[in-house]
């Protein structure tokens, strides 16, 4: 008797016929391991992972997993090790407590190293990772700062400009016409502005363009381009009173066709400029006796005073400001005044009952701090508001011990720098700006010294000063990226002091 047939093999339907992958359950990322996804974030940046923890609840678990930051921290510090702060915590905590400590100056063995000068005073100066620059009168110098420590020839002298520095900016070379490639993408071209009418372009030592066009002295230069894309332009203020847009994409080394538009309003020359941060075609201008205009570049009209947006204005001679989204931070006088730019109508006025000298602000904080005439340094927080034009209570003064006028204010997310200008005065003071606490001291050696300038740029410093007792000046610059000892005195506060610095002469 024959044996029965086999059963046919199983069919799919005609829905599975069409579509084979429904044969099949749903994988979805989640299903996948933690540790294969840790893995996986190998191709990613800090950047990338940081994102990534933000998405939900698992990828948090992985972007937070122990494999992950320990590569970023043997990437960051291949010479340390993860220091625990308790048996639960991981390396993420390490790592961020110790970028933490870094950029607040926490170590007593940063990089060190002085650049000797003449005693003529420091006017303006900017410092990146790779540049120090400052000028004197009308004269600019560039430190390559990885060549000065390693005792190459580092210092480039641009000497175009005829007369005294107004004020200098850096801007990303791709936002220029001088962009070529995307190997080019992280340089930067520097951007200055003279009373001798004229604003310069430097570009890898020398001037790539220059652009005239003022009646008088170029005092100020926005502190970024306006637009967005392709179509971006620079804004100067002048003696004149005007406002003038330029483009930095226009060919030709003269910038015969870079002037954009002119606009007419202020009475007085401008001081300083800044687009607001709600809009990026919005510039903000104010002179010195503290009035201020508004003015939208992509409203331009063949009337230029119609550019002008909105007016207001504050008591006293201008200190400085700053935007952030839609607000403006003055300081005039012995006031801070916050601004909504779009009303133009004084939300927060602050009187303080000191004569001003410097401002700066955290805005994303809510923080603001002021230096007075009499050295004093006050953290303000402008949650805690009470009444309208009241007297403003600091959440706490900043007792450092500086001697006559408080010059010299900078403010990050991480620390507050603050230094004076009287003779003596030479040291610099370093502060947590979410508590007001002293961190560190850093001091200049010169005897009866004052110091010029000072520019801060994460875990970087360098400070101008300026002592005729000795007949020198001196710059001095500290990188705390490396460090590994941490700064703590007998009292358990933090202090850090240098010795025997390694030095260098303009005129070796």
């Amino acid at each position: 008797m024959a044996e029965p047939s086999p059963p046919p093999p199983p069919t799919m339907s005609q829905n599975q016929n069409q579509n084979p992958s429904s044969a099949w359950p749903a994988t979805h990322m989640t299903d996948v391991d933690v540790d294969a996804l840790a893995h996986c974030t190998s191709y990613l940046t800090l950047q990338d992972v940081s994102n990534m923890a933000m998405t939900c609840k698992y990828l948090q678990k992985v972007a937070y997993s122990d494999s992950i930051w320990r590569r970023f921290f043997r990437e960051s510090w291949p010479q340390q090790t993860p220091a625990f702060a308790s048996p639960t915590s991981g390396v993420r905590e390490a790592y961020l407590r110790r970028r933490t400590d870094l950029l607040q100056f926490k170590f007593s063995d940063p990089v060190v190293a002085d650049f000797i000068t003449d005693t003529k005073p420091v006017d303006h100066i900017l410092l990146n990772e790779k540049h120090i620059i400052f000028s004197k009168g009308s004269v600019i110098q560039v430190i390559k700062i990885d060549d000065w420590l390693s005792g190459r020839d580092s210092v480039v002298t641009l000497s175009d400009h005829s007369a005294r520095i107004t004020c200098m900016r850096l801007f990303s070379l791709n936002e220029t016409s001088l962009y070529r490639s995307e190997a080019q993408r992280k340089e930067s071209v520097l951007v200055t502005s003279s009373s001798d009418h004229g604003i310069r372009l430097w570009w890898k030592g020398a001037c790539r363009r220059c652009f005239t066009g003022h009646k008088g002295s170029v005092t100020a230069l926005s502190d970024k381009l306006l637009g967005n894309g392709t179509g971006k332009v620079l804004a100067s203020g002048g003696e004149d009173g005007t406002v003038r847009l330029w483009s930095l994409t226009s060919s030709g080394r003269r910038g015969q066709h870079a002037l954009k538009a002119t606009f007419y309003g202020h009475e007085k020359p401008i001081k300083l400029m800044s687009v607001a941060g709600h809009k990026t075609s919005i510039l903000v201008t104010v002179t010195g006796d503290s009035k201020v205009r508004l003015w939208d570049a992509a409203a331009q009209s063949a009337v230029p005073s119609s550019s002008c947006v909105g007016m207001t204005s504050i008591p006293g001679p201008l200190i400085n400001m700053k935007c952030h989204e839609q607000l403006l931070y003055l300081a005039a006088g012995s006031s801070v005044a916050v601004i909504d730019l779009r009303t133009m109508r004084k939300v927060l006025p602050y009187s303080i009952d000191e004569k001003l000298c410097s401002f700066d602000a955290i805005p994303s904080k809510s923080l603001f701090c002021v230096g007075s005439s009499n050295g004093r340094t006050m953290l303000y927080d402008i949650r805690r508001v009470k009444l309208p034009n009241s007297k403003a209570e600091p959440v706490t003064e900043l007792d450092g011990g500086h001697i006559g006028p408080l010059t010299h204010l900078n403010m990050d997310p991480y620390k507050i720098v603050t230094g004076g200008r009287g003779r003596g005065d030479s040291h610099v003071n370093i502060w947590e700006s979410n508590t007001g606490a002293l961190v560190s001291s850093l001091t200049c050696d010169l005897e009866e010294a004052s110091m010029d300038a000072l520019a801060v740029n994460g875990c970087q410093i360098v400070t101008a000063n300026t002592s005729h007792m000795e007949n020198s000046g001196v710059l001095r610059y500290r990188d705390f990226s490396n460090a590994s000892c941490p700064a703590v005195n007998s009292e358990g506060d933090h202090v850090s002091k240098f010795w025997n610095p390694q030095s260098y002469s303009d005129s070796d």
